[in-house]
């Protein structure tokens, strides 16, 4: 909880009293990697001063409602503590959804727009006559019965299949995206926490593809020292280890992955708030954490400009403003042809999305 400062708390009116704690409650979980107890016990340190709670509703009356609503439940054979459910792990995806991506609800479901004509639900200006196959719903009702018209007359009025038109619609297309997440200790580092945002943007992101692209398909990569891939459920729990940055493990995992998904439409997100300062040469690790090592630095290059070779571009986001890594993410971007954020932990999310929605439509 180092690095915040907590203002006087205002209560929604109209908010049940479930409804108001359970906000918070999700907020300290993702600050406690899920861990029930230790969000519970900031909760009630939290109420002896800025007072969440009622006379009528105390945090033991949270507690009730959380296990039976489903959010947590007892490990073991009762006695223990409170692990998260999956029903907590999906409303920890919506909430962060909601708070990050909030202005893209009237966003249309699903649609990977692309300029070429196909098979999809955005119209063009063009109709075409009705071949088999056609979505029936794309049918062009006033050209259709203007065809009837001129084909059959007014007198004996019929509609055929002759007759009928449909719109065209762009092709829609799928995406492949690899979400890396660096790990090292400088996410926490000088008591300021950066891994909290990151693991907020990795849940609305996967929330967002999930529920408005399904046919996609979203891999979590986490790196420090090595670079290993983690489930959707694990977001939340995540921590910083005694880690260096090792970006080339990131980005060949994160290429292994794409190379085995068939889809073309492929791109690689990195959420990082240092420059790379690890290399794994065989069993050995070489780590240089002063300054940009050329050595290090070389073969991240290398690797940006074989994913420009395979198409897959590499959008960085930087929630630092450490000059050695500006200038690392500079040259990077350049060899990959890529992208590259100098984001604030407030405005993370709003660049994610934005590039997401940008390379979607190639």
């Amino acid at each position: 909880m180092l690095g915040y400062r907590f203002s006087e708390y205002k209560a929604d009116p109209n908010q049940a009293p479930f409804e108001r704690l359970f906000k918070i409650f999700q907020e300290l979980l993702l600050y406690t990697s899920g861990n029930v107890e230790e969000a519970l016990a900031w909760m009630t340190e939290l109420d002896k001063v800025y007072h969440f709670t009622t006379p009528d509703y105390g945090i033991g009356d949270f507690i009730r409602d959380l296990e039976e609503k489903g959010y947590i439940r007892r490990q073991g054979d009762g006695e223990g503590g409170f692990r998260p459910t999956a029903k907590m792990e999906i409303a920890l995806r919506q909430k962060s959804l909601d708070d990050i991506f909030g202005d893209l609800k009237k966003a249309k479901s699903g649609r990977h727009d692309t300029t070429f004509i196909g098979r999809g639900d955005e119209f063009t200006a063009d109709a075409k006559p009705y071949e088999f196959g056609d979505a029936l719903e794309h049918l062009a009702v006033t050209n259709s019965l203007r065809n009837a018209y001129i084909n059959h007359g007014i007198d004996e009025f019929r509609l055929t299949q002759d007759d009928l038109e449909v719109y065209e619609t762009y092709y829609q297309s799928q995406m492949s995206s690899v979400l890396m997440i660096d790990i090292s200790h400088s996410m926490i580092l000088y008591g300021e926490d950066r891994i909290t945002p990151a693991k907020k943007v990795a849940l609305a992101l996967a929330e967002f593809i999930q529920t408005r692209f399904p046919k996609d398909t979203l891999d979590i990569i986490v790196f420090g020292d090595d670079a290993w891939p983690i489930q959707l459920k694990d977001v939340p729990y995540l921590e910083v280890g005694p880690y260096h940055t090792n970006t080339v493990a990131g980005i060949e995992l994160a290429m292994d992955i794409l190379r085995r998904r068939r889809n073309p439409n492929k791109q690689i997100f990195m959420i990082t708030d240092g420059k790379p300062t690890c290399l794994k040469l065989g069993k050995n690790y070489y780590k240089n954490s002063f300054g940009l090592d050329r050595k290090i630095v070389n073969r991240c290059l290398n690797l940006a400009a074989r994913c420009r070779k395979l198409e897959i571009p590499i959008t960085t986001f930087m929630i630092a403003s450490d000059p050695y890594l500006v200038r690392f993410v500079e040259a990077f971007t350049q060899v990959n042809n890529g992208k590259a954020f100098y984001a604030s932990l407030q405005g993370l999310g709003t660049f994610v999305l934005e590039s997401y929605k940008k390379r979607k439509r190639k």
